[in-house]
């Protein structure tokens, strides 16, 4: 028996993309409360890498979602 992959479904990528951009700054918001709380500075740092690294992936996300739009205006061929 052999199994087919499964066809490339598209329409929700949009949705599933916004998702992740609030989950995102969600993240930052909380790790930006903590910052403000800890008087480690390790910590600080970390927190504050990450959040370097999520600005970077929220930039990435938000060109996806441009490129998702234009692909979904013309058909997604």
């Amino acid at each position: 028996m052999t199994k087919k992959p499964k066809p490339d479904d598209r329409r929700d990528n949009v949705k599933k993309i916004q998702y992740n951009i609030g989950k995102t700054i969600q993240n930052m918001e909380l790790a930006e409360e903590m910052i403000q709380k800890t008087d480690d500075e390790k910590t600080k740092k970390e927190l504050l890498d990450k959040n370097e690294r999520r600005r970077n992936a929220l930039d990435g996300m938000k060109q996806e979602i441009r490129d998702e739009a234009t692909d979904k205006e013309n058909g997604y061929r």
